[in-house]
């Protein structure tokens, strides 16, 4: 879209960019090969999700965008990675735009998007030096799991500000650290992401030296206040709350992978696999588990964004929880997979299985930091009434 369309055209809806995604799983199922393959999205694949309006998800209604609330990015995501983990991650991380220009000056952050469809790549870890310099900062570094940068049209890096030699402390006494926006040809990409699964993330490392970034490009999470209005922006971490939609997509594929297996293989002992007992209670199970895992998810969710609707700020206990239901979904979602993945006993083990790939997208998916057991300690605290103990609750 030109900036024109872009500021005059009606945002997209939920239902319209919910129902644009699941339209596409048939092209992006049929690219499944070439994306495990190549290890990133192939193009058409993103520009088909361009089109459908999944970066633009966060963008603000005030520039055209659809503004969509959590749940219903969770649905889309859901949705994309039931047709892929990779695509349905790589949507979840490409669309932080919207989120990260709510840190900015709006005119700095239109800018920047001029189109709302342009893909955001990052790398959240303080990996890098972020040096002062007259107006802005000299960047230099090299950071790890940046998922989508191959296709990303802005990649965002997180270095620790340095007063020369000394890393300048914020007010807690912990080093002070600046996101800071580059272009992706500020940016060396090294091919170093093969992985057990989520290959076609393409979550490559990057490396910068010594580029500059001006300061109205940079923004803290923690520090840096919020510059727009709405719930969507009101809570600074609700850039990871749509993490959910990709583990409850993945276990919905598990359970139809082994579902359509099951309606068609035969056992040794000459039945049919949907009429053997253990069978009928696998998928029984995971579909409690699962009912369980998205229940969680939509209702914390729903209870956090009710509150933010209301201007007010959220509770520890929302805090807590909103942390911790990506984690428990993610458990009890790795669950459902396994037990799926071992129901269908060794049919899972060959490459041709939907089941072998499913199985390795959702370990590597709970190998990530939102998903750890010490999230499980953080909340714990504050659920006790104590503080978090670590940053980003």
């Amino acid at each position: 879209m030109t900036t024109l369309e872009t500021a005059t055209a009606d945002p997209l809806t939920a239902d319209a960019i919910l129902d644009a995604a699941r339209a596409l799983r048939p092209e992006i199922r049929a690219a499944a090969q070439e994306i495990e393959r190549e290890r990133r999205l192939p193009v058409s694949i993103v520009e088909a999700l361009k089109r459908a309006g999944a970066f633009r998800m966060p963008m603000p209604r005030a520039w055209g965008g659809p503004e969509l609330d959590i749940l219903a990015q969770i649905r889309v995501i859901e949705e994309l990675s039931f047709a892929d983990a990779s695509v349905g991650w790589c949507v979840m991380i490409g669309s932080d735009g919207g989120y990260f220009t709510a840190f900015m000056d709006d005119a700095t952050g239109r800018e920047l998007y001029p189109d709302l469809d342009l893909v955001t790549g990052s790398s959240t870890r303080p990996s890098g030096k972020a040096l002062v310099v007259d107006g802005g900062y000299r960047l230099s570094g090299r950071w790890p799991f940046s998922s989508g940068c191959q296709h990303s049209d802005w990649i965002v890096a997180n270095g620790v500000v340095h007063d020369g030699d000394t890393p300048r402390l914020d007010e807690t006494g912990a080093p002070e650290t600046r996101m800071c926006f580059l272009a992706p040809g500020d940016v060396t990409i090294l091919d170093t992401w093969t992985t057990t699964g989520l290959r076609g993330s393409g979550s490559n490392d990057f490396a910068v030296e010594d580029v500059f970034v001006p300061a109205e490009r940079t923004f803290n999470v923690r520090t840096s206040p919020v510059e727009r209005d709405g719930p969507l922006y009101a809570w600074p971490w609700m850039f990871v709350g749509n993490d959910a939609g990709v583990t409850l997509g993945i276990a919905r594929a598990a359970i139809e992978a082994l579902v359509t297996l099951a309606e068609g293989k035969q056992t040794i002992r000459g039945g049919g696999l949907r009429d053997e007992a253990y069978v009928q209670q696998a998928v029984a199970r995971a579909e409690g588990l699962l009912g369980g895992a998205r229940g969680y998810v939509f209702g914390v969710m729903g209870d956090l964004w009710a509150t933010l609707a209301t201007g007010d700020p959220p509770s520890m206990r929302q805090r807590a929880q909103f942390r911790l239901c990506l984690a428990v979904a993610s458990e009890m979602c790795a669950q459902v997979v396994d037990l799926m993945y071992q129901t269908a006993g060794g049919t899972s083990v060959y490459a041709t299985s939907p089941l072998d790939r499913i199985f390795r997208d959702m370990h590597t998916v709970h190998q990530h930091i939102v998903h750890q057991p010490k999230v499980y300690e953080a909340a714990g605290r504050m659920l006790l009434g104590l503080e978090p103990g670590v940053p980003g609750y």
